[in-house]
């Protein structure tokens, strides 16, 4: 009995060590070819792939942008033009409209840089000149209203609307506030963005204070159509302060300078920089400069420039044409190395986005162009090109994921590709 029972253990290990060992062999097996497939399937890709790209870059008709590499955004470049016509810098000759009415001109008058536009149907308007007061004195209503709203008081209220807090009611110039002003509304196109603040000046002739046409009374010295030069040949020149204050004050109209005494001749030249003469404020952002008449109207002697404004009541004075005078006269009271009349250039900024087209050596050898193939299937046109292909390129597609054509942009003469050149194409897209 008991050999049998030894017996019988040592034979159920036997078996069981036999089946161990038997099924070792068959795993190490499925396992090794599950490998092997993965290798060839891996493999197989990678050859598709490899394929795939080859023939692409043969044959390639679009590349997506890297966004990092390939794409520069957002920059930003401030660029600034001429403010006049042609992109001049200066506005040295001017002209009225003989096209506005007779009630038209007691609101505003409109400047043009080449001729009267009843002349000339192309003349070049360039800016509006006008005259207000608060009170509405120095302007007479022609159209027969009576709710005493003259061309004046219409004109001061409208500008104090646009540029002053809703609970200022008067301009204020170096802490003085004035009942009457002349206002320059520039040519909106022209200005783009804003006026360019360090890039602005006025040259105004000293007028004559003397008596002449028109009413006589105290405050109604001799009207703007009668004015004259004071033949003395002195002007004054005002600037913008903003080489003082690089920033400008800001209130609900935006930025705002000064308008001081100095030139931008050479570089900007403030007079009396310690205690500048202040004759109005620049609003830049609006294209509107408005001058202080209370000091235009005060002796050369004491900084003003005997401008003697129209403020009678219920008195046409034509006050525009005072400043308008004092303007397009002065041009010929400065020296030859400078200009007269008005300074100005526009500012804007704009915003860039820089597109990199890279073409390398394997890419766009060969052209959709009908030219580039011959015969009904589509033969290369000479056998050169098989493998020497020489093509131009001349334009670059810009497209959107869905490859519809948004820009193109020109190349400034055509560009000689094959395979041992390559190319890097700068696109700027400005907006």
């Amino acid at each position: 009995m008991a050999r049998r029972s030894n017996f019988s253990r040592y034979s159920r290990t036997s078996r069981v060590s036999r089946y161990s060992r038997s099924r070792a062999p068959r795993g190490r097996s499925a396992t090794s070819q599950v490998e092997q497939l993965a290798r060839q399937m891996a493999n197989q890709i990678i050859r598709e792939r490899e394929q795939a790209k080859a023939r692409q870059r043969l044959g390639r008709i679009f590349t997506d942008f890297d966004a990092t590499d390939d794409i520069l955004p957002n920059n930003v470049e401030t660029v600034t033009r001429g403010l006049f016509a042609g992109n001049t810098g200066s506005l040295t000759t001017m002209f009225t409209s003989s096209l506005l009415t007779a009630t038209q001109k007691t609101y505003f008058q409109e400047v043009f840089s080449t001729a009267d536009p009843n002349v000339d149907p192309n003349a070049d308007s360039e800016l509006s000149m006008a005259y207000g007061h608060f009170h509405g004195s120095g302007s007479k209503d022609l159209s027969g209203n009576l709710n005493n709203d003259t061309p004046s008081r219409a004109i001061y209220k409208q500008y104090a609307q646009i540029l002053l807090a809703p609970n200022d009611k008067k301009f204020t110039f170096n802490g003085e506030d004035s009942d009457h002003i002349y206002v320059l509304n520039f040519n909106r196109p022209r200005m783009r963005e804003k006026l360019d603040p360090g890039n602005f000046e006025l040259t105004l002739a000293q007028l004559s204070g003397s008596i002449g046409a028109g009413p006589t009374t105290s405050g109604n010295n001799h009207t703007g159509s009668a004015v004259k030069v004071s033949g003395l040949g002195t002007y004054y020149t005002i600037i913008d302060d903003s080489s003082l204050t690089s920033g400008g004050s800001v209130n609900e109209a935006g930025l705002v300078y000064n308008l001081i005494s100095g030139s931008i001749d050479a570089g900007v030249a403030i007079y009396d920089s310690a205690d500048p003469h202040y004759y109005g404020l620049l609003y830049p952002q609006h294209g509107v400069a408005i001058l202080n008449a209370t000091q235009l109207d005060k002796s050369f002697a004491t900084y003003g420039l005997n401008f003697s404004s129209v403020t009678g009541s219920g008195v046409q004075g034509d006050n525009t044409m005072k400043l308008f005078t004092a303007l397009s006269s002065s041009n010929a009271l400065t020296p030859s190395t400078t200009d007269g009349g008005i300074q100005g250039r526009s500012s804007e900024q704009v915003k860039s986005t820089y597109y990199f087209v890279r073409i390398k050596n394997a890419e766009y050898n060969y052209s959709n162009n009908p030219s580039f193939v011959t015969g009904s299937l589509g033969e290369l046109y000479f056998n050169t090109f098989i493998n020497d292909p020489q093509v131009y390129i001349t334009t670059v597609g810009l497209y959107n994921t869905r490859r519809e054509l948004l820009a193109t942009a020109k190349v400034s003469q055509p560009l000689l590709k094959n395979y041992t050149r390559e190319a890097l194409i700068k696109v700027k897209l400005d907006f």
